[in-house]
């Protein structure tokens, strides 16, 4: 009979059936591993089954090995306790593992966002840098059109002085030459003729010609054109370029402020998704810092917060910063106006009233670092509003805050003046408030 059809055949010799030999293999050697399979569970020593485990040394035994010098002082527990109780050891290290790997992986999203959020900045940057150069470009070559057209036009009009000239000329010109012509022909006549109409010389016969002095005058004034021409130029292109003395950080800016291309105003808006920086500073405030620190010197910069309800100006410490708090335990100095009333406060506290009559439009905060003072004042009306006094021993960064929608805050460009001068000048102003 086949062993795979069951079909029976009358053959002496029936042929070789290669498909049931490898039945055979196949059956012979899954017996041999369930063989070994079950060998496993026995002692390699006594034969007998593994029913405990060496907690010191780790390592399977039966009822037989627990009395081997090498175990006698070991701890040995039943296998089922013993795994339940390894098993255990194991999900607490797979949990720790499951956090490490759900933080893994938030950090990697993050990371994949702040890609795209630094490849966002970087076009945003470049199209802002080639918009300011185009502006710079566009100066130069208005620049440019109006130094060729003040060239051209005292050319246009010291060419027309010349053609007057020559108009002149060549009527004198004709002149002479016909007077030439008639005192040439008396002198050609019979001296009867000539004495008897002889008048005297002709009028204006001596040469009137230019001055060679009148004649430079009307010369293009060459070093009026290009006498420190790229310095003067400069000096134009400085006078439009207005200096800001401090610049925002928008990679500190409240997911709620935005700020406009010259970094220089925050206006208070929509949550953008976008600021992923904003971890770098404090949650649930808008505010925002200056992109540069301070540690030394007198610095100050004006603030226009015109009609704005509620905000806040002042400076905050370099570590203060990083507590990332709501609001820091120390380290902020500030002003600010909320709810029709000016107050000033240190840190965390509630802001405490100030006896402002008028309503301040601008504001100026001047910081005397090595002094160890931060002064506001309204520079418009030369009033000083309050003075905090503190030694400093780190860097501090001007600090911004605006809760308003309608109005945003603008910090003013300035003069640019020598160092010394200004310093003197910043000196001059708060001994005249202070004194008063």
């Amino acid at each position: 009979m086949c062993p795979v059809c069951r079909t029976d055949f009358c053959m002496d010799r029936p042929p070789c059936n290669r498909a049931l030999k490898y039945l055979c293999e196949i059956f012979l050697q899954e017996r041999i591993k369930a063989m070994s399979a079950e060998a496993e569970f026995f002692c390699s020593v006594h034969g007998e089954k593994l029913q405990l485990f060496c907690v010191e040394d780790k390592h399977l035994m039966c009822s037989m090995c627990v009395n081997d010098d090498i175990h006698v002082k070991h701890t040995c527990r039943p296998v089922d306790e013993a795994a339940v109780a390894l098993k255990e050891v194991l999900k607490t290290s797979l949990k720790s593992l499951q956090e490490k790997h759900k933080l893994l992986k938030s950090e990697k999203f993050i990371c994949n966002q702040q890609v795209k959020h630094i490849m966002n900045q970087a076009e945003q940057t470049e199209a802002h840098i080639k918009k300011q150069f185009e502006q710079l470009h566009q100066f130069l070559c208005d620049e440019e059109v109006a130094r060729v057209t003040a060239l051209r036009e005292e050319e246009e009009q010291k060419r027309k002085l010349l053609q007057e000239q020559m108009m002149r000329i060549n009527s004198e010109l004709s002149s002479v030459v016909e007077r030439m012509k008639i005192t040439e022909e008396e002198i050609e006549s019979n001296n009867i003729s000539f004495l008897q109409n002889y008048k005297g010389p002709p009028e204006s016969t001596q040469c009137n010609s230019p001055c060679p002095k009148k004649l430079l005058k009307v010369l293009i004034d060459v070093a009026k054109h290009l006498g420190n021409l790229k310095f003067r130029v400069w000096q134009k292109m400085k006078a439009a370029a207005k200096y800001i003395p401090v610049i925002l950080d928008p990679n500190t800016a409240h997911p709620c402020l935005h700020l406009s291309d010259s970094l220089s105003d925050v206006w208070f808006g929509q949550w953008s998704r976008h600021t992923l920086g904003y971890t770098d500073k404090y949650e649930g405030y808008s505010s925002v810092l200056g992109s540069e620190g301070f540690s030394s010197g007198t610095h100050y910069w004006d603030v226009e917060v015109g009609d704005n309800t509620t905000w806040v100006l002042g400076v905050i410490s370099e570590s203060a910063i990083q507590t990332r708090d709501t609001l820091p335990s120390s380290g902020l100095w500030r002003l600010g106006f909320h709810n029709g009333t000016y107050g000033q406060g240190i840190s965390g506290e509630i802001l405490t009233p100030l006896a402002v009559t008028q309503k301040v439009q601008r504001i100026r905060v001047q910081l005397d670092w090595d002094g160890g003072q931060v002064s506001f004042f309204s520079p418009l009306t030369n009033t000083h509003l309050h003075t905090f006094k503190h030694t400093f021993s780190e860097r501090v960064f001007p600090y911004f805050c605006n809760v308003c929608p309608s109005q945003a805050m603008r910090i003013l460009p300035v003069e640019m003046a020598p160092a010394g001068l200004e310093v003197q000048r910043l000196s001059a102003l708060t001994s005249k408030i202070e004194s008063k």
